[in-house]
């Protein structure tokens, strides 16, 4: 069965960074578009970042614009977040995200909390 393992959220101060990693196994992970997704507390799901197979195609949500950067290595199977200059509305749970077939995949996620 398809598997996403998210990794590489903790707590960080204003202003830091982190980087998070998504391991994808058990499909041709680099046939597909790939996604993070966010959740905080309370509200609904959101999309941040999106990456095509070839990786010369990226969107950002405009709040994480020139702050978060999306990439991937097809040959490791994995997908990063790199996310600089964090703000305390930036803590949620993040996700990474695949759909095959009309079906959406997400890992169990990884919690990121900015906050001093």
């Amino acid at each position: 069965q398809l598997q996403l393992v998210e990794s590489g959220g903790g707590l960080v101060q204003p202003g830091g960074s982190l980087r998070l990693s998504c391991e994808a196994s058990r499909f041709f992970f680099s046939s597909y578009t790939m996604k993070w997704y966010r959740q905080a507390p309370g509200k609904e799901r959101e999309f941040v970042a999106t990456i095509n197979p070839t990786s010369d195609t990226i969107n950002y949500a405009d709040s994480v614009k020139e702050r978060f950067t999306i990439s991937r290595d097809n040959g490791k199977n994995m997908l990063y977040l790199q996310m600089n200059s964090l703000k305390p509305e930036d803590t949620a749970m993040y996700y990474c995200n695949v759909v095959i077939r009309n079906t959406a995949y997400w890992g169990q996620g990884t919690q990121v909390t900015v906050s001093s």
